[in-house]
């Protein structure tokens, strides 16, 4: 059944040059529908950007092509410019050669609309060379392992959450701490009215991996301090938003490829659902509308977060 609600949040202040395609030359795969746009694109009064995201899809099978044509469905008549990728982009080892067959293939019709990728690395990417060539790949739009980017009223910050597991160096200092400090900073220095982080792991989650406290207690004080509305995340393989927790809703959105799990509900809640698909964000001057489409291209949950 799909889900509307309406929230109201205060507001607070290689292969860089890989130009050539990566085209496995044999295989034996599935096409990404062929979809015609006739009708013409919806755009609603007000409306100032649009984009998209889906985590733990780079599998090249079926299911994995059976969600980029429902993005592409919805690109023809709801068209977006931006997509997150929430890592798990290259099963199983994050080996570069695959590029092809799960990334440049599943996506190639929104590739050639001109559709822009931004991709937080997963635990399978930094099985190979740490997702260094990840990194490096020119269509992954990763200016390094965590970065920021602003599109009109949305600054987003793009994490490696996997350094939050990297032991301590001789110093004491660990990965996780540099990226901690400079998130911060990044934060405190943002003017922008929506921020959006985007990583793998998840931090509140009802599903295989579970909720992360101490993930919360390293990440969660940051958001509520510096009003961060949305934190997107992938790693468990279904599709969860929550209820704003200190003004923060958190996303679970790994259906976008890998066999779905389980997933059951929590005093947190606002919907779950083990479902293929991704979900959309249209951003309004004053209200945000995420939406979580399915394989058909249809919207199953539906929620507007509105500033104040």
């Amino acid at each position: 059944m799909k889900r509307r609600v309406f929230i109201s949040l205060g507001l607070g202040g290689l292969a860089a040059a890989m130009g050539s395609r990566h085209f496995p030359p044999f295989l034996n795969l599935p096409l990404v529908r062929d979809i015609t746009c006739t009708d013409t694109p919806s755009e609603e009064a007000g409306f100032s950007l649009r984009f998209a995201a889906t985590g733990d899809a780079g599998t090249g099978r079926s299911n994995q092509r059976r969600v980029a044509g429902g993005m592409l469905a919805r690109w023809c008549n709801n068209p977006f410019q931006t997509v997150l990728l929430l890592g798990d982009n290259i099963y199983e080892d994050g080996d570069i050669v695959r590029i092809g067959e799960v990334f440049e293939q599943p996506y190639s019709k929104l590739l050639q609309r001109n559709v822009k990728f931004y991709a937080a690395l997963g635990n399978h990417d930094v099985r190979t060379r740490q997702g260094e060539d990840e990194i490096a790949y020119s269509n992954y739009n990763m200016s390094g392992r965590y970065y920021t980017f602003t599109q009109q009223s949305v600054q987003f910050f793009a994490l490696d959450t996997n350094q939050f597991h990297t032991k301590q160096n001789d110093n004491g200092a660990t990965p996780w701490s540099v990226q901690l400090q400079w998130l911060e900073s990044e934060l405190a220095r943002s003017q922008a009215p929506w921020k959006i982080i985007f990583a793998h792991h998840p931090i509140y989650s009802s599903g295989y991996h579970g909720s992360d406290g101490e993930l919360r207690k390293s990440l969660s004080p940051l958001f509520k301090a510096y009003n961060v509305q949305f934190y997107l995340n992938g790693h468990d393989h279904h599709y969860e938003r929550t209820h704003p927790i200190n003004g923060t809703t958190y996303i679970t959105a790994g259906n976008g490829g890998r066999n779905l799990r389980r997933v059951g509900e929590s005093k947190w809640t606002a919907y779950a659902d083990k479902r293929y698909g991704f979900i959309t964000f249209d951003v309004y001057d004053d209200r945000l509308v995420t939406k979580a489409i399915d394989t058909g291209g249809n919207s199953f949950d539906e929620a507007t977060t509105f500033l104040s």
